[in-house]
């Protein structure tokens, strides 16, 4: 056997061509797959046309030349903390959250117009001009208290309608913390505190009124009984009963006694009486 023989593979024209169209057919359906995840929407963008609906998620089968942008529509919180004004011109620390979300109908809408950014070039500009117009109309101490529940319900209600008509909707907005100078905190600890006992002086005042008016009732109600009770009573009505009484006695088995009158209205008396 000659040892300088090599085998040579020479591939059929056909096979190469086979080979070429079976890989370039693998790279576009490879291409032509997209899987979306749970929580996340996809926008095609063919050559800078933004399709009208988004792909929701799941497997799907697309045009190997569409580009696709995948958008989260999962809830989101920006935390933002602010100097902000009060109403009498003072400066507080807020601590704040915004909890979001894309609407997924809206998303190539938002892609096509803000863009994948929109958080920062939209979301967070209008939080903070919000937050600071509605905390300038509330005194420093309602953002100390209980009525704080109050402020952020009035910042989802006006950042509601300018993010919705962008796509994105508004969840809530959560007030964390605020910090107030230490002067301004003292002062407004002791004037709740003055309050405080305000009202509880208050409460006591209402309760010794209502007992005092209690009591009259319950006194007038006694005395007007006493007036019937004295209106139905009188001297014959005694005289009548008193009769009764002794007729009972003579009547009785186990006494014996002596009546004898006493006077000429007066009822008769029992002298005396034994066993027998």
């Amino acid at each position: 056997m000659d040892q300088n023989f090599k085998p040579s593979f020479n591939p059929a024209p056909g096979m190469i061509g086979f080979i070429v169209a079976a890989v370039i057919l693998g790279i576009i359906l490879i291409k032509s797959v997209v899987v979306i995840p749970a929580g996340y929407v996809g926008i095609m963008d063919l050559f800078g046309k933004v399709s009208e609906k988004a792909l929701p998620a799941g497997m799907h089968f697309i045009n190997p030349l569409k580009k696709v942008t995948r958008m989260s529509i999962q809830t989101r919180e920006i935390k933002e903390t602010a100097e902000v004004p009060s109403k009498e011109g003072l400066i507080v620390s807020l601590d704040l959250s915004l909890l979001f979300s894309l609407d997924p109908a809206a998303a190539p809408d938002v892609y096509r117009r803000i863009g994948i950014n929109y958080i920062r070039v939209v979301v967070e500009p209008q939080l903070r001009s919000v937050v600071r117009g509605v905390t300038s109309g509330f005194e420093a101490k309602a953002l100390y208290t209980a009525e704080r529940e109050n402020i952020s319900s009035t910042m989802h209600e006006q950042l509601r309608p300018i993010l919705e008509e962008r796509g994105i909707i508004v969840e809530r907005i959560l007030l964390r913390s605020v910090t107030l100078p230490p002067i301004l905190a003292s002062a407004i600890e002791k004037k709740l505190e003055e309050e405080q006992r305000a009202e509880q002086m208050k409460f006591i005042l209402d309760r010794e009124r209502a007992e005092a008016q209690r009591k009259q009732i319950e006194a007038k109600g006694i005395a007007d009984f006493q007036a019937i009770v004295a209106r139905g009573i009188s001297a014959n009505l005694l005289k009548w009963k008193g009769i009764e009484a002794t007729q009972k006695l003579a009547e009785s088995q186990n006494t014996k006694v002596i009546i004898v009158g006493n006077s000429k209205d007066g009822l008769p008396v029992i002298l005396g009486g034994m066993d027998k």
